[in-house]
Parts: structure tokens; C-alpha cells; sequence
């Protein structure tokens, strides 16, 4: 055999020292190309040239490359997922294989015997073939096959005779732990803020929610056979009764992911073809964002933090789940947090831990409310209360109260616009008078996604027209937007960031609000105050680049005609 490690040595690519190591590796049994990498800060992206030069194959880029249909169906996945092989075209019985290493001739010997076929082999990054792998075969493939092939002890589950079949021990199979496993894993890998198992005819989805938008997740074709077992061990993880398959359920999982603290919570209901499942994740090592890094504008940062120094009053945070609506109170806590201030807040769930204030989990089950919760808070003598969201009249009246007898109440509620908030408050039977009288501020947000730095490129703005009559005359220089990338997954985006309706309560709008005003009456009162619209504010993003111009108009509507009175 060539000598490799001298030929990188001859190159410069490894030093006497690391040479040395490299053979001592070798004459223990390590393949030549992993002891290489072992030694010394050599990467595959230098080492594998190398390679395909000193023994003549060649080196491919798997990512953008499709193998042809139905190709990976006919190969064995225990084997390719083993040794890391990405099969990727077929021609006159001869398969290309891509393989992270030549050296590795147990698993390209087994592949040949398996399928029959003679295998050219060519050279990838290991992290692409990874890639391709869960792409292509889909995630927990080598898993599904072990339980379809030998069964791992799991009996095949057929829904119709479910109550014949023992759901427990079926759900503590090692591979159906190692199958939801390798789901939550990835979800957390790919960012993912949520997790969909949703059961249809024949098929079983899984898809991830990623910054906002719900993302596919390619499974084996055989795992619908095993979806009653799934759903069960997830039920097991979260403490839920396995056998009741007719009401819906809500647990908690609570797990540890590569040193990561992370929370889940489980929701089950009964659907059509089954139970749907879905996974809050919850990343408790995620870093808490300042004030500074809500990304309000400097003028709406400015109002925002003088409310914040207010004695006493309410402040709403609006929006749809998901807009980030809890990260904003986080931050309002952690700007006025300090020895002075006795800060308590009720929250379902609590999602970070925040140093220095009493923090307090709702148990519905236990009968511990929003509504009790807070009765019992205002007994310890707090200066600020956040709570968690205003569901009913009866927390609704208590926020109220409280803030009038001297207290500073952050809270949240599920309404589209800043004005909105006045409006729900009033129709859950709150006096007008008192909403007038105690509230403060109400802020309304969305999440826009950003635009991925790696893929990011200007382009022609060809809709001139159509972006003037959304956002106004004021067209920047350049627009931009993410082509997809490995970083962003293919989507152009990465990441997100606030946009926001920031609405301090004027004398003004008190006065709207005692003659219950409409809603529509209040938003004029307020723009002619200076209050921007969401859609004007993720102008501002645009026009620096961050975000494009359909995701403003993915997350936001055209408050600009209701502001006006124009359009009826």
C-alpha cells in the first residue's frame, strides 16, 4: 500500500512529531486517513485531495447532488449508516459510492455483497455524506430497518387491534427509544422551536417548526407501521397514560442534548388516523436577549425604557404564539431587575430562569391559576409582577387592581395589533374607566426571519411599483436575499428578528378608551402620535438588508388604509 502519511509529510501536511503519532496509530490498527486526522489540526478538506491524487479516485460534492429515484430504496440502510456511504448513481452494474474513507473496505466489501453490484468508489467530506444520508434515507433510517428486519423484540402494530398488543413494552424497545431520540436530536440541531407528528392516511409526518415556518423531515417509508409505539414512548417520556387514546393530553419532557438543558412540552389529541403529537422545545441554555437586542428602533427603544421606570401601571406585550412576546418581558425584567425591586412572576411554562426574581410555575392540575397565583403574589409584598397571560376577566380585573394599588404588571394577550389589546380588555368585562386608568404601554410584535450572512446577494429591485404602494416611496439602493445555502438549510433565511408596534397610553387615547372608542378610531389616534405600524417598522429591516420584502409581507398587513380611514 502507498504510503500516505509519508506523502503528507512530504507535503507539509504533517510534521515529523505528528508523522510519528499518525504510524503509532497505524501499527495499533487505525485506518492511515483517521490516524492522519487524529494527530494534528489536518481537516478532510486538505487530506482527502491528497487521498483521491495518491491512489486515483476522485472527490465529489454531495451537496445540490440527487441520487436517482428509488436507488437508496433498494440498498441496505444499517449498512450505509454504519460505515458512513452514500450510494449515489448506478450504470451498468456498477454503483458509485461516496465514502469519507478509502480505508474503510469492510463496509464497501459488504455493500457489493449485499446488492450484488461492483463499487467504484469516490471520495466526500464526511459531513456532507452525513448530510446526504439523513436527507435522502431520512432520520432514523438504520433504526426503522433494525425493527422491520429482526423486529428488536417490537411487535408490528396494527391500529385496529391496538387493544391486543402491550403499548408499554413495544415503547421501550431500544429502537423506538433510539427512533424518537434521533428525531429530537435533529430537531435541536436544526433549531427547530417545535416538532409535528401528525398521522394521515397510510403515513405518518414529522415536520419542524424553524424560525417560524414548518420544515419536512424525511422519514423511512416503513415507519408509519411503527406510529402507535412512537406516539406511546413519547407519552412514557412526558408521564401521560398510554392507553387512553380518546382525550387530549399534555405532559413534559425534560431532557439533556450534547450539555444542553432542554424542556419539552408534550401536546397529544386524537385525530382521524390517529394521535397527533406536538413538542414545544424549549432550550434552556439559549442566552437571554438585553433590551438592546430586541432590535427596536432607537426611537421605540428610547419610549419603551422610559415606560419601563414607571412606579406603577400595566404594560402589554401582544401577538400570535411564537412572536416572541416572553422574550421581550425577559428583557424588560432583566433592564429593571435589581436589590431595590421585588420582582414575582406566574408563567406556564417558565422558559428561563432568571437570577434574582421568585419565579412561579403554574399546576392547573393542582389548582394553582394565573388568577390564584397572582391573588397570592400580591400577599408577598412584590414592586413588579410579570404574568405569564391574561386568559380571562378574573386576571384581567387582578392585573388591573393591582396596578392601581401601586404595582408594575407586565403581561401578554393573543391580539393582532397594539390597539387591539384596549379592545380585548373591555370585551373580557374589564371597566373602561380602569383600563384607561391603568394601563401604560401596549407593544405589538412579530418575528421576521434574516436573511442567511452566507448566502446573502443583491437583487434587482423589479417590482418598483408594488414596493412603494406597500412601504412608501423610500426604496434603498440595493435589495437582497438569501440564495439557500448548507448554513440555512436551503431556505435563504437564518435566524430572526423583532419588529414592533409600540403604543404608550396618551391622555388622548385614556379619553378614547373611557368612551369606548373603536378600535379603528384609537389607531388613528395613535399614529397621529407617532406610533409605527408593524409593516412600516419591518421596512426599517429591509432597508438595512436584514430581511426581504415578502417575509414583511408574510408576518404583517397594510394598517396604512385602516390608520387613514381610507378603504372603508
Amino acid at each position: 500500500m502507498l504510503d500516505l502519511l509519508g506523502k503528507l509529510n512530504q507535503l507539509g501536511l504533517l510534521d515529523e512529531r505528528a508523522t510519528q503519532a499518525a504510524r503509532e496509530q497505524t501499527a495499533a490498527g487505525m485506518p492511515p486517513d483517521r490516524a492522519a486526522l487524529s494527530v494534528d489540526g489536518l481537516t478532510e478538506q486538505r487530506l482527502l485531495p491528497v487521498i483521491a491524487e495518491t491512489f486515483g479516485v476522485e472527490v465529489v460534492e454531495l451537496d445540490g447532488l440527487v441520487p436517482p429515484a428509488g436507488l437508496l430504496g433498494r440498498m441496505p440502510a444499517k449498512v450505509l449508516m454504519k460505515h458512513q456511504l452514500m450510494p449515489f448513481a448506478e450504470d451498468n452494474g456498477r454503483l458509485r459510492v461516496a465514502t469519507a474513507s478509502l480505508f474503510d473496505t469492510a463496509g464497501l466489501d459488504e455493500l457489493r455483497v449485499t446488492t450484488g453490484l461492483e463499487i467504484d468508489p469516490v471520495l466526500a467530506e464526511s459531513e456532507q455524506i452525513a448530510r446526504a444520508l439523513g436527507k435522502h434515507l431520512g432520520v432514523g433510517a438504520a433504526t426503522m430497518q433494525s425493527l422491520v428486519d429482526g423486529g428488536g423484540g417490537i411487535q408490528i402494530i396494527d391500529e385496529g387491534k391496538g387493544e391486543n398488543v402491550d403499548l408499554s413494552e413495544a415503547a421501550e424497545d431500544a429502537s423506538i427509544i433510539q427512533f424518537v431520540n434521533q428525531v429530537l436530536v435533529e430537531a435541536i440541531e436544526r433549531r427547530a422551536t417545535d416538532v409535528h407528528f401528525e398521522p394521515f392516511e397510510g403515513r405518518l409526518s414529522v415536520r419542524y417548526r424553524v424560525d417560524g415556518v414548518l420544515q419536512d423531515a424525511t422519514l423511512p417509508a416503513d415507519v408509519r407501521r411503527f406510529q402507535a409505539a412512537i406516539i406511546s414512548r413519547i407519552k412514557i417520556l412526558s408521564h401521560l397514560d398510554i392507553a387512553e387514546k380518546r382525550l387530549p393530553q399534555d405532559g413534559r419532557i425534560k431532557l439533556i442534548v450534547a450539555g444542553r438543558e432542554v424542556d419539552v412540552r408534550v401536546s397529544v389529541i386524537p385525530m382521524l388516523y390517529g394521535e397527533a403529537v406536538v413538542l414545544r422545545i424549549l432550550d434552556r441554555s439559549s442566552t437571554l436577549v438585553g433590551l438592546e437586542g430586541l432590535g427596536m428602533a432607537g426611537e421605540d427603544l428610547r419610549i419603551y425604557s422610559r415606560v419601563l421606570t414607571q412606579p406603577h401601571g400595566i404594560v402589554l406585550v401582544t401577538g400570535p404564539t411564537g412572536s416572541g412576546k416572553t422574550t421581550t418581558l425577559y428583557a424588560s425584567l432583566a433592564q429593571i431587575n435589581d436589590v431595590e425591586r421585588k420582582i414575582i412572576t406566574i408563567e406556564d411554562p417558565i422558559e428561563y430562569h432568571l437570577e434574582g426574581i421568585n419565579q412561579i410555575q403554574v399546576a392547573t392540575k393542582a389548582g394553582l391559576t394565573f388568577s390564584t397565583g397572582l391573588r397570592a403574589i400580591l400577599r408577598h409584598d412584590p414592586d413588579v409582577v410579570l404574568i405569564g397571560e391574561i386568559r380571562d376577566r378574573e386576571t384581567a380585573d387582578i392585573a388591573v387592581q393591582a396596578s392601581l394599588t401601586g404595582h408594575l404588571v407586565f403581561s401578554t394577550l393573543h391580539t393582532n395589533d397594539a390597539p387591539g389589546a384596549i379592545t380585548r380588555l373591555v370585551d373580557m368585562g374589564v371597566e373602561p374607566f380602569l383600563v384607561a386608568s391603568s394601563l401604560e404601554m401596549v407593544v405589538a410584535q412579530r418575528l421576521v426571519r434574516l436573511i442567511c450572512e452566507d448566502c446573502k446577494e443583491p437583487i434587482a429591485i423589479t417590482d418598483a411599483h408594488r414596493i412603494r404602494t406597500e412601504f412608501g416611496s423610500d426604496l434603498p439602493d440595493a435589495l437582497y436575499h438569501g440564495k439557500g445555502c448548507r448554513s440555512c438549510g436551503g431556505s435563504g433565511y437564518r435566524g430572526r428578528k423583532g419588529i414592533f408596534e409600540i403604543m404608550p397610553i396618551t391622555d388622548e387615547l385614556r379619553t378614547h378608551v373611557t368612551d369606548r372608542a373603536s378600535n379603528l378610531t384609537i389607531r388613528q389616534t395613535a399614529v397621529r402620535s407617532g406610533m409605527k405600524s408593524l409593516r412600516e417598522d419591518g421596512w426599517r429591516l429591509i432597508q438595512q438588508g436584514l430581511t426581504t420584502v415578502e417575509e414583511v409581507l408574510r408576518v404583517t398587513k397594510d394598517e396604512r388604509a385602516v390608520a387613514t380611514g381610507e378603504g372603508g
